[in-house]
């Protein structure tokens, strides 16, 4: 049985979803010689008995905080596109849109969060330029020029062969995702287009990808165990990621969490598969810490979309643009503490994501079969891992950007908040312009 498109969001014929089943295939096969066993199909279906279950984690970035702590993790992952594209690496990234409040003072106005796959989008914009079109017309509001899309020198992305319009989305929408391939065509890590990054229409963090996500779970799916005076007992989180030196992985909220699900079906014998469809998706939102002016946010501020109920891949959080209102009149209320809601890292805090994934009936698990592992089962110190030396870089080029002067947090963040509209804006009417373009060309052709 084939996947279905992620979270059934589009009515796809069906070469495009053998295009998408044959991605997730080659992700399968990719891993398969090194990872692959009885415990991991990479077929939906896993029997009569089988039974679908949720894995989740929260949203907001784990890394950041273990290495500098909650304040910085916050800040830094709240830096614009820099922040998402070195941070968020947890299956979810998020934009901030911003406007001007009536004194024009420059202000958060709505949160957009996507866990949409890059790989499906590619897929689509290689085999199916106006599908991915009207995709973007549809969350937007506005159809893009295809120069938007796939670069300013492509006017009409029909007159590409499929490898080129390839490199050349990827290019400017979804950078080459650790594709090596793409890599090799000069495709750079992260997107150099504005559409995708002053929005956040899907993701593009290299980790963020189908492949990371069938790597963890087919890494887990494996019964791990350690040898006890009264026989064999579950391996921990700690022996498992240290005995085959990726520790750093359990620093994150995803990888634990898929790969421990995983590795617990797989002790009792159980087949681990995707259920249909395959997808990262929004599970629960705690809108309730939210509040504005002492009641709760209007339900119409919540705003899911891209998928069937429970398969969402796609939040708004936040008033629309004829409302008076912006994010930071929100209130996050958590316990006894009350804070303003300052961008989308307090949003994806509350917000849990994660893939369903269908377990088969458990069966008997042989000594051959059986991962016994020896290592420490000591606590991982996330604060010293390798990656914490990124961050606090990332830290440095924040607070040189801030200015080394030392003035009022709200001067701070205003000035700060004014760069990144004004960039933004900048982005907009190039933009514009280049949908003027686009329409000009067309009026003179016809």
């Amino acid at each position: 049985m084939p996947y279905d498109p992620p979270g059934r969001a589009d009515h796809l014929p069906d070469d495009l979803i053998g295009r998408w089943n044959g991605l997730v295939q080659a992700a399968h096969a990719a891993h398969e010689p090194t990872l692959g066993s009885r415990f991991f199909s990479p077929e939906p279906d896993t029997g009569a008995d089988a039974t679908t279950v949720q894995v989740g984690w929260f949203g907001d970035p784990a890394e950041p905080g273990s290495c500098l702590g909650p304040e910085a993790a916050e800040q830094l992952s709240d830096w614009g596109v820099r922040g998402r594209h070195v941070l968020h690496n947890e299956y979810c990234e998020y934009a901030v849109q911003m406007a001007a409040d009536t004194d024009g003072v420059v202000r958060p106005k709505r949160v957009q969060v996507t866990t949409e796959l890059s790989e499906y989008w590619l897929m689509l914009a290689t085999w199916s330029p106006p599908t991915v079109r009207d995709l973007v017309e549809s969350m937007l509001g506005v159809q893009p020029a295809w120069q938007e899309l796939y670069g300013p020198g492509v006017s009409d992305p029909a007159a590409l062969d499929p490898r080129q319009r390839t490199v050349a989305f990827a290019t400017y929408m979804a950078g080459h995702g650790g594709n090596r391939d793409l890599a090799a065509a000069g495709v750079p890590a992260q997107p150099i287009g504005s559409l995708n990054a002053a929005n956040a229409l899907f993701m593009t963090h290299p980790i963020n990808g189908l492949d990371d996500l069938l790597y963890i779970v087919m890494f887990g799916a494996r019964p791990y165990v350690r040898q006890t005076p009264d026989g064999v007992e579950p391996a921990s989180r700690e022996e498992i990621f240290r005995a085959f030196d990726v520790a750093h992985l359990a620093c994150r909220h995803a990888d634990p969490a898929a790969a421990m699900a995983a590795a617990g079906a797989a002790v009792a014998g159980r087949t681990v598969a995707f259920t249909n469809p395959l997808g990262m998706y929004l599970k629960s939102f705690t809108a309730d810490v939210f509040a504005l002016d002492g009641g709760p946010v209007p339900e119409e501020w919540v705003r899911f979309s891209r998928g069937e109920p429970d398969r969402f891949q796609r939040l708004e959080f936040g008033p629309g643009d004829s409302d008076p209102h912006f994010l930071d009149d929100i209130t996050v209320v958590l316990g006894d503490v009350e804070k303003p809601l300052r961008g989308g890292f307090q949003v994806v805090r509350q917000l849990e994501v994660g893939p369903f994934v269908t377990l088969g009936p458990e069966s008997p698990v042989t000594d051959g079969e059986r991962v016994v592992l020896q290592g420490s089962d000591e606590p991982i110190r996330c604060n010293e891992a390798g990656v914490c030396e990124s961050i606090r870089q990332l830290r440095t080029e924040f607070d040189q950007e801030q200015g080394s002067i030392r003035i009022a947090p709200r001067t701070v963040a205003r000035n700060a908040m004014a760069r990144n509209a004004m960039a933004r804006n900048a982005m907009a009417r190039n933009a514009m312009a280049r949908n003027a373009m686009a329409r000009n060309a067309m009026a003179r052709n016809r």
